[in-house]
């Protein structure tokens, strides 16, 4: 839509009422029911719950409201508008009225009492934000035969480079995740002395890992990892010292690791997460006592959702990479043995059926993206460790397995850098 949006253009008293600039905008709104005002703007916030809007119930001729989709969530948890004794477009009261697209923005005007409130625009916004797409990837840490702080680059072409010494602390259980749109951070796991770590290393965005940085949260090992919101990163779930954690620490877009908060569905470690529909992240599968084949849905502002269950085989160790921009795939893992199973993730976050024979059975795999659009995993261990990978192409197929990749080694991290 181009122009100005005019507010209350010609209102009951018959002046020229103030541009849009003018409207007064009121907080935003996250209720489950909100019931609105003439001539004003109002955000609506559907992250976490539908909501119905009320109009007023005596509007003048003219009278305008504005509604917009603040954080671009009403394709998951729609407004219901209810017109409250008037009609809309023409329809009556009794129909429901409901906006369910991403980015939407509705300006309505009220025109009377014979059509009563008619829509002046009602489109989506077509900026929607694109996700930066890393070139290239890093795999670091790990355990061969002993920790190693040891990294390997991977290029637009996925090709994996020679071994790499000298990232930091040798330590495996370790993930790594991708925050800023072009950088990388590899976050917690066991050090050589088989104690658990709170510490971080950023990588900028040349594949050059720095320092530990200490004190991140909650000492732990195998955390699941997942990119969200376009720039930033979590780290979920885990081994703590004592038991499986249910905690999670956001990573802002400049690589600061926030405190823990708590409370984000089944505690537990070895459970991979990828990000999926360009802004939003997964974590599926993981172990505590038992096996889980649950999911967790993880919003484009890092709100992790409650369990899903019955997201196929029921394993640990998995790993898990974006492919085709918008889209992601959980592979292999541990069962009561190895296996090669794999699951496709939709735009929507909703996860395939298995699918079989897609290279050497293995668990402890580090997986990134490349390219734009590609992913791969490599290393892992198959009853030994072993230095192989194999490439996902962008419509999520698994290709065969490719030898001499670097140190055979599992359980280390990857993320993806530079654009």
């Amino acid at each position: 839509m181009s122009g100005a949006v005019k507010s209350n253009v010609f209102g009951s008293s018959g002046t020229v009422a103030a541009a849009a600039g003018g409207l007064s905008w009121q907080d935003v709104v996250t209720a489950s029911t909100v019931t609105v005002e003439s001539n004003k703007g109002y955000f609506i916030n559907t992250t976490s719950n539908a909501c119905t809007v009320t109009l007023p119930a005596s509007p003048d001729v003219g009278d305008q409201v504005i509604l917009l989709d603040y954080a671009r969530t009403w394709d998951t948890n729609a407004i219901t508008i209810d017109s409250n004794g008037n009609d809309f477009q023409n329809q009556a009261d009794t129909y429901t009225v409901d906006y369910d697209t991403e980015g939407q923005g509705i300006n309505i005007v009220f025109s009377g009492s014979t059509n009563g409130w008619i829509p002046n625009s009602d489109i989506a916004n077509a900026l929607t934000p694109v996700v930066p797409t890393t070139l290239n990837g890093a795999i670091a840490y790990g355990n061969s035969s002993s920790k190693v702080s040891l990294k390997n680059l991977v290029n637009s072409s996925g090709v994996i480079a020679a071994d790499v010494t000298g990232v930091g602390t040798a330590r495996d259980g370790v993930e790594g995740a991708t925050y800023g749109g072009d950088k990388g951070i590899f976050a917690y796991g066991n050090n050589a002395s088989t104690a658990m770590v709170s510490m971080s290393n950023l990588m900028n965005n040349s594949g050059v890992i720095g320092n530990d940085v200490t004190g991140v949260g909650t000492v732990r090992r195998d955390p699941a990892h997942a990119e969200y919101g376009i720039d930033k990163a979590i780290f979920v779930y885990g081994q703590g010292t004592d038991a499986q954690l249910n905690v999670k620490n956001l990573v802002s877009n400049s690589g600061v690791v926030a405190a823990d908060a708590s409370g984000v569905g089944t505690a537990r470690r070895l459970a991979p997460g990828v990000r999926y529909g360009g802004d939003k992240a997964i974590v599926a599968f993981g172990v505590d006592d038992t096996l889980f084949s649950l999911s967790n849905l993880i919003s484009n502002s890092g709100v992790v959702s409650a369990d899903v269950t019955g997201v196929g085989t029921a394993r640990r160790d998995a790993s898990a990479s974006a492919y085709g921009i918008d889209k992601a795939i959980f592979l292999f893992g541990n069962t009561a043995s190895n296996t090669n199973i794999t699951n496709l993730v939709s735009n929507q976050g909703v996860v395939a059926s298995d699918v079989s024979g897609v290279g050497t059975a293995r668990g402890g795999i580090m997986a990134v993206s490349y390219g734009t659009d590609k992913g791969l995993l490599a290393f892992g261990n198959s009853g030994s460790n072993v230095s192989l990978k194999n490439l996902i192409n962008n419509v999520g197929t698994v290709a065969a397995d490719v030898t001499g990749v670097g140190t055979a080694r599992n359980s280390g991290g990857a993320a993806g850098y530079g654009l």
